[in-house]
């Protein structure tokens, strides 16, 4: 190494990069040593300045060794929470019931494999008229999992034991008359970045492949409280990015040749080959949207604060999200009103109604579009400009809104410095090497980045995403929901940067036979008009009742 990288080195403090693992320096701090940090972080301070600070980066060098003493679990967050809620703000305080209507005279298909894309209210129904037993249905989907799970490479572990006793437990409970609702009874399976007792929790990744936490994420326990049967703990990319896991690579069931893209990469494959009926995702930048646009799910990514993170992987305090993935937006409807809401644990989550139901009329509701978004030449214009002509023809007065004029793109290093600190033992260690990618766009380059960026700097930016979230209220003031590309445009950043919810839906096919999709927004909280809006575009277009067949030519 030279002397100038020596020197950048020492400023850092601390800095691993592949096998080599930098302590904290040894040598004092000097002004030789600040000329060359400055320059990485554009500032210009004389020789003075610098020498009068020296003493004081020394103290604070001293004290990162201290702190660094301090034994920190991927769980424990920063007493800094953050607050998507804009000056101003108000949710609806009264909570309706919720209803779904269930199929009435449902019978069981004479080819059970039809039951593989049968949705929630569909299964509940066979179940709660004793049709089929949570058992058999448990089964089934086990079969299908073991049958196909290799081939896509989308199941991390079978709980196939526990999914066992938790489906005769649950035939116990229908038979004795004690139904608990719409997801008594249905698999499920959980992106395995969420803990499960007794069995391993990876995120994705080979430093963690036999990692065991000994407890129940709270999104877990509150469906299996439901009477949910946990079948499967599916692939994530590593940490939470991409496709690409320790065992290989989760395909698309579409085309098998390409991958479900991520994070939620096993989720959506999983739920698009109809190895489950829902599954548990999370989004911090995309983790969602991307793998529903890849395998033609629903996706549900919830308002920041509406789902306890207690019991996940921990990537960005201030931006990670916990969402259903499943065949429809009702669908996702009836599983997030089984996980959302406070549990005492995750301080971050707001006690805010969720009133989905019947009587919400989508029709009512003011929408709004990125009209300029939508006129650009993107990949999935055609589709999407289809989109906005069904729900024109359905009666919707669909109003132009703009997005707000900031730099979105650069306020992503929020996710920089607190992944870095997040997995900060990973790199000072050196055990980032163990991660499959360790391209210049992977974790460990993304992480030893994230070291170089001041305090200062994050913390500007933080007040810059204030006043993003701020010009989002008055953006949407006249609108209830929007409608976005869900690519090709500056949405999906801004709306992870400020929280809000978004639906995400099949919206036809591109020319390689691969789905597309598009995006509907809520306000903040507001879930409901969302969830209401999506299911009456899936309620005029056929997309999301379009299966793949790519992966059956594969067993």
């Amino acid at each position: 190494m030279n002397n100038k990288t020596n020197t950048i080195l020492l400023a850092a403090s601390c800095f691993t990069l592949g096998a080599f693992t930098f302590k904290i320096a040894e040598a004092k701090i000097s002004v030789a040593m600040l000329q060359q940090a400055q320059n990485i972080i554009g500032l210009n301070f004389t020789n003075a300045e610098l020498d009068s600070a020296t003493a004081e980066l020394e103290d604070f060098k001293n004290g990162y060794e201290r702190i660094r003493k301090v034994t920190l679990k991927n769980d424990v967050a920063p007493a800094i929470v953050f607050n998507p809620i804009p000056v101003g703000f108000k949710w609806p305080k009264e909570k309706e019931k919720f209803k779904v209507e269930m199929p009435k005279k449902l019978k069981l298909p004479v080819n059970r494999e039809d039951l593989a894309y049968y949705t929630i209210p569909q299964l509940a129904a066979l179940i709660k008229t004793k049709q089929i037993s949570s058992e058999e249905l448990t089964t089934f989907y086990l079969s299908r999992l073991k049958q196909y799970g290799p081939t896509l490479e989308c199941v991390t572990t079978l709980t196939e034991e526990l999914a066992l006793q938790q489906a005769r437990q649950a035939d116990k409970e229908i038979k004795a008359g004690k139904y608990k609702g719409l997801l008594h009874g249905i698999p499920f399976g959980v992106k395995d970045l969420l803990a499960t007792k007794n069995y391993k929790t990876t995120w994705g990744a080979a430093p963690y492949k036999d990692q065991q936490i000994d407890l129940d994420a709270t999104v877990v326990e509150r469906l299996q409280n439901a009477g949910g049967v946990l079948v499967a703990k599916l692939t994530l990319g590593e940490l939470a990015m991409g496709d690409v896991w320790y065992g290989g690579k989760t395909k698309s069931p579409w085309d098998l040749s390409k991958g479900s893209s991520g994070s939620s990469a096993g989720s959506a494959s999983a739920v698009a080959a109809g190895l489950l009926p829902y599954a548990i995702g999370t989004e911090t930048l995309g983790s969602i949207v991307s793998p529903s646009t890849a395998c033609g799910t629903t996706g549900l990514r919830p308002t920041f604060g509406r789902v306890s993170r207690h019991g996940a992987m921990a990537l960005s305090w201030s931006m990670d999200k916990i969402g259903p993935i499943t065949r429809s937006a009702e669908d996702a409807a009836i599983v997030f009103n089984a996980i959302y809401g406070p549990d005492g644990k995750d301080q971050s989550v707001y006690d805010a109604p969720f009133n989905y139901n019947t009587k919400l009329d989508a029709k009512k509701l003011r929408v709004g579009y990125l009209k300029k978004d939508f006129e650009r030449k993107y990949g999935f214009q055609e589709n999407d400009q289809a989109t906005l002509e069904v729900l024109r023809k359905a009666g919707i007065e669909l109003v132009p809104i703009e997005l707000p004029d900031l730099p979105v793109n650069d306020l992503i290093l929020t996710i920089s410095v607190e992944g870095a600190a997040a997995f900060d033992e990973l790199t000072r260690s050196g055990k980032d090497e163990l991660l499959k990618q360790q391209h210049k766009g992977a974790w460990p380059n993304i992480f030893r980045a994230g070291r170089f960026i001041p305090a200062v700097e994050y913390l500007q930016a933080q007040r810059v995403r204030t006043l993003l979230v701020q010009q989002m209220q008055e953006k949407l003031k006249d609108v209830d929901v929007y409608i976005s590309p869900s690519f090709g445009s500056s949405n999906l950043v801004v709306t992870n940067l400020t929280g809000h919810p978004c639906v995400v839906v099949p919206n036809g096919l591109q020319k390689n036979g691969m789905p597309t999709t598009i995006t509907f927004i809520g306000k903040l909280f507001g879930e409901a008009e969302t969830l209401a809006l999506a299911k009456l575009y899936q309620d005029l277009t056929p997309h999301e009742e379009k299966h793949p067949t790519a992966y059956l030519s594969k067993k």
